[in-house]
């Protein structure tokens, strides 16, 4: 575990326990080693905070490489402390860039570490769960890893979208735990990642009770639109 992170975990951890009182249920399905991805609705800000406080291991989260690349003293401090967490650089151009993230996490899941996603690529603007991205299962093959669903509950009220720091005592927090998903030795064509993707947002949703939107999420610059097939 990165140092770090390790006082993090001494420090941050125990102050978000107090503060939140989250309840966490499903602590049984965590590997006490290897690798594994965790994969979970995402509602706020506050999800990394408490999913890593909960969490036993250290947990790689993706980090915007924009964080990588400040200049003078505020740049250098953010490097060092990402390094530090041992976050995972990621551009959030897409496309073949954003495959420079795949690569740094492949190793380390291979090396016996976790990794956090979240299959909807933002956070939700409504609540709602939306249909998940397909490179957590495609990760999840290239790596050998077996995939954790995550459901978080409360968290968009502790922590709303737009609000700077997360507040508690607004809602009550509850971290689900899903049983693992082995997606080894199935194909890795467009219609399989789909379907263990949907198969995965399935699970997610039976941890969170979300209503399912079966569309990606908008860009939060964006507000919802009504209900209806997905173009494409």
């Amino acid at each position: 575990m990165p140092l770090l992170y390790t006082i993090g975990k001494l420090t941050v951890g125990p102050a978000m326990r107090l503060a939140f009182r989250p309840t966490v249920e499903g602590l049984e399905h965590v590997p006490a080693s290897g690798g594994a991805i965790f994969a979970g609705n995402h509602l706020s800000v506050a999800d990394e905070l408490l999913l890593g406080t909960v969490v036993p291991r250290h947990l790689a989260f993706w980090a915007k490489s924009d964080y990588y690349k400040g200049t003078g003293a505020k740049g250098a401090f953010q490097r060092f402390v990402l390094n530090g967490l041992g976050a995972i650089p990621v551009e959030r151009a897409g496309g073949r860039a954003a495959l420079t993230a795949f690569d740094a996490a492949i190793p380390a899941l291979k090396g016996g570490d976790l990794v956090a996603v979240y299959p909807e690529g933002t956070r939700s603007p409504d609540g709602r769960l939306y249909r998940g991205r397909t490179g957590t299962a495609r990760l999840a093959l290239a790596a050998g890893v077996p995939v954790i669903p995550v459901g978080m509950v409360g968290t968009d009220k502790a922590q709303p979208i737009g609000a700077r720091l997360p507040r508690p005592g607004r809602a009550k927090i509850i971290v689900r735990f899903g049983k693992p998903l082995d997606f080894t030795g199935r194909p890795n064509d467009r219609t399989s990642l789909r379907q263990m993707t949907d198969e995965l947002m399935a699970e997610i949703q039976k941890l969170t009770g979300q209503e399912y939107v079966p569309r990606y999420a908008p860009p939060r610059a964006h507000p919802p639109v009504a209900d209806g097939p997905e173009a494409g």
